[in-house]
């Protein structure tokens, strides 16, 4: 009985703890109106922790091989205005051969076989733009996923989670706010992270050449042409 009653004394004794505390806190401790906007509304989701799941990854299409996004055979009619760490730029600026806005309005072209990621305005300076993720072959060196990034559209005609083949009709080429003259901003990106981004770094984050990678990733002989671009 007497233990009994020594536990019940210091259940009795903490409980009082708890209220006297429980007031102090209510008088003195701060009030969520007392906050700061910054400490009582929600953060939004920072981009670069969105990814792709393992099954997503897993049933994305398999792309065997991958052909330049803009122009015709090789990416015949275009030229690499901007190349990949020139200035720290972080993908390939391709443009019509004509120069200034020639090619505002010229069809880009899935370059591989996949899925749209994301496609939408993530900031002014971007404008218009599509990710699509693909699935290597296994064994490829900078598998199992990539994806590939068009900016600075005129028009996006696909939707998120659309599935594309190589050389389908994707959007058109525009301008944004960075970009006063129309061209193609190109990016390869290896991993699973669907973050729009920055266009520049002082390092290659998790881009890679998209000239190069293209070279690597064609899969088909030199006689093997894309269609030239078409206007509406």
């Amino acid at each position: 009985m007497k233990k009994v009653m020594r536990i019940m004394r210091v259940i009795l004794t903490l409980a009082l703890a708890a209220a006297v505390v429980g007031v102090i806190w209510q008088r003195l401790g701060p009030r969520l109106e007392d906050l700061p906007d910054s400490a009582v509304k929600p953060k939004p989701l920072d981009p670069a922790f969105v990814r792709l799941t393992p099954r997503e990854t897993a049933t994305l299409p398999l792309a065997t091989r991958f052909d330049m996004p803009l122009g015709s055979e090789h990416g015949a009619f275009t030229y690499n205005a901007r190349a990949f760490r020139i200035e720290r730029h972080l993908g390939d600026d391709l443009n019509g051969i004509g120069g200034e806005n020639s090619d505002l309005g010229d069809p880009v072209y899935a370059a591989g076989a996949g899925r749209v990621v994301y496609a939408g305005i993530p900031h002014e300076t971007w404008g218009k733009m599509i990710l699509i993720a693909h699935r290597l072959p296994e064994g490829d060196e900078l598998g199992p996923v990539v994806q590939t990034m068009y900016a600075h559209l005129e028009s996006v005609r696909v939707r998120m989670g659309q599935i594309v083949q190589r050389g389908d009709p994707i959007g058109t080429v525009g301008t944004a706010k960075s970009a006063p003259l129309a061209h193609l901003h190109f990016e390869v990106r290896i991993g699973p992270y669907v973050n729009p981004g920055q266009g520049y770094a002082d390092t290659a984050l998790n881009r890679v050449s998209p000239e190069q990678f293209i070279r690597a990733h064609r899969g088909a002989g030199g006689e093997v042409l894309n269609p030239a671009p078409q206007k509406d």
